[in-house]
């Protein structure tokens, strides 16, 4: 089987495509999810050389896959809790990605763990960082970044002259990961769709097929005109996070897996308020805190709480932000206030339900279950540890077809733009020659598409005025607008500015500066008349209003139900 990576766009015609090739025939497979774990099954399903079919009710990625703290890393405070397999686990899927799968996506990021005792504290921190490092060995690969050092507070102060000299007395330096974590979702599925599989977005499953006790496929409904087809398929998946339970009722009846769902939440501010080189990581009470380096910003988080309101759109509070700024700002010789924060999102982890009612203790491990004949669920996890869980469902998946299906091979699939990208990047100034862009602009895109960058370049060599950047956002292109719609399964406004870009958390203005001229660039692919250009800016207009003034609130459940104020522009069906 051969896959033609460059051709796996994921536009209006394939969509439509897909949810016509998926009601034509059974499937081996249908996935319920578009999320980093059903995106990682898809491919895993698709590369053992079964039939797969894919459906998302929203938008790819748009749960807790965009919204997440965007490291891949192995989880230090996993070893305090004594879990070095999931660790050990975590940091070997760390090296794949790196080296690997994603070279373009995911890239090394330093961090800074200041200390704040004498004595105990360095040995103590000293010994978990060393083995945090020497678990990342435990693999074919190398480790992928380097090892740890410890600092004087001196040498420390000259990385990060942002902290407070009174707030630590040294400080341990180590290494971990990043990503994009809608942009990942998004190239995974490329990437499956072209070896075969169909995936199609703002398609919700309604029911489920049935034959006696068996589950036989899924009824979907086409959000966008609300048609329904019939998707019939040997074994159903259901990789819905946090939506698990309200999947499962569907069938008829809670099943063996129950999750509970923690709020985190990120603050995003420009990367002039913090002077530091590195990344830092804090101690709190309850976890730890991050503050994470993102291009022109930093992103700090993330808080832990319980959340049992809105699923699809879970609200950040004032008392949210206010516990984060508080807790960064121990360390800091100058304070951040809330007038620095360009941007806030919360996500939601689904956690498998414990005896424990701290959702800061509940495993991050996750489950694979059989609740009834024809249907597999997965639950639980971290980003980082997504391949796994997609090769165990797929794994049971196979159980359930009867027949002998091969080994997992997605260690050793690149993802779409991954081949060729380290020769494109070694020829960046080259690529910026050919294409008239600053050398800047050629790492930006090579950064965010790899060597899919010369399907961007194509749009701008079509049309010189989409090399200019949007006014507003000046990190991106106007051809990264248009790109997102044509190539990587943009439907709305929000879908681009959220998720494909993340303009709506790094610019003071959310977004709604550029939301005019972003629209109309869209509406070439997307085919949209005037009405429906103007349409999409109110509704996003309005989602920026709801979440400004719900992050105003004392509490989650005020600021939920200002959130829930604004429509969405394709609201989800109830269940018939």
């Amino acid at each position: 089987m051969t896959a033609n990576i460059g051709s796996a766009r994921l536009g209006p015609a394939e969509r439509s495509a897909a949810l016509a090739a998926m009601a034509e025939r059974e499937l081996d497979v249908v996935v319920v999810g578009g999320g980093v774990v059903g995106a990682g099954i898809a491919l895993d399903a698709v590369t053992r050389g079964l039939s797969v079919g894919l459906v998302e009710a929203r938008d790819f990625a748009s749960g807790t896959s965009s919204r997440s703290s965007k490291l891949i890393h192995g989880g230090l405070r996993y070893l305090e809790q004594l879990n070095f397999e999931l660790v050990r686990e975590a940091l070997q899927e760390r090296a794949l990605l790196l080296q690997r799968i994603a070279p373009h996506l995911v890239r090394p990021v330093p961090f800074l763990f200041p200390m704040t005792h004498y004595g105990w504290e360095r040995p103590y921190v000293g010994a978990g960082v060393a083995l945090y490092d020497t678990l990342g060995f435990a693999s074919r690969l190398s480790r992928g970044v380097p090892g740890h050092r410890h600092l004087s507070r001196s040498r420390a102060l000259r990385l990060a002259p942002a902290l407070k000299r009174t707030a630590f007395t040294g400080a341990v330096q180590y290494w971990d990961a990043q990503v994009d974590d809608a942009r990942y979702v998004m190239t995974m599925l490329r990437t499956a769709a072209a070896y075969g599989a169909c995936v199609a977005q703002r398609a919700q499953v309604v029911g489920f097929l049935r034959e006696g006790e068996r589950v036989t496929g899924v009824r979907v409904r086409d959000l966008e005109n609300s048609t329904e087809v019939e998707i019939r398929a040997r074994q159903v998946v259901n990789a819905t996070g946090v939506w698990t339970d309200d999947i499962q009722e569907l069938v008829g009846g809670r099943g063996q897996i129950h999750v509970r769902a923690s709020k985190g939440i990120h603050l995003v501010v420009p990367r002039d308020r913090i002077h530091s080189l590195t990344g830092i990581i804090l101690r709190t009470e309850k976890s730890v805190l991050f503050v994470i380096p993102w291009g022109r910003h930093w992103i700090i988080g993330t808080t832990d709480t319980e959340w049992t309101l809105d699923k699809a759109h879970p609200a950040a509070s004032r008392v949210d932000i206010d516990y984060l700024l508080d807790h960064v700002n121990a360390v800091l010789s100058v304070p951040l206030t809330r007038d620095d924060v360009e941007g806030v999102y919360a996500g939601l982890r689904p956690l498998l339900s414990g005896e424990s009612e701290e959702t800061s203790k509940l495993s991050r491990e996750h489950v694979v279950a059989h609740p009834v004949p024809g249907l597999v669920m997965i639950a639980g996890g971290k980003y980082t540890t997504y391949r796994v869980m997609a090769r165990d469902a797929v794994d049971a998946v196979a159980h359930g077809l009867d027949q002998r299906v091969p080994h997992s091979c997605t260690d050793r699939i690149p993802l779409a733009g991954a081949e060729g990208y380290q020769a494109l990047w070694n020829a960046r100034h080259r690529l910026a020659h050919s294409s008239g862009l600053h050398v800047a602009r050629i790492e930006h895109l090579l950064q965010r598409y790899g060597s899919l960058i010369e399907e961007v370049l194509e749009l701008i060599e079509a049309d010189r005025s989409l090399a200019r950047p949007l006014n507003g956002a000046d990190d991106y292109l106007r051809a990264e607008i248009v790109y997102a719609a044509s190539h990587e399964g943009a439907r709305h406004l929000n879908d681009v500015l959220t998720r494909r870009t993340h303009i709506s958390i790094e610019t003071f203005h959310r977004g709604l500066a550029v939301a005019q001229e972003a629209a109309e660039l869209l509406a070439g692919p997307l085919e949209w008349d005037g009405d429906q250009v103007k349409r999409e800016v109110e509704y996003f207009t309005k989602r920026v209003e709801a979440e400004r003034l719900s992050q105003e609130q004392d509490t989650d459940q005020e600021a939920d139900a200002i959130r829930l104020g604004a429509p969405e522009i394709v609201p989800v069906a109830l269940p018939s």
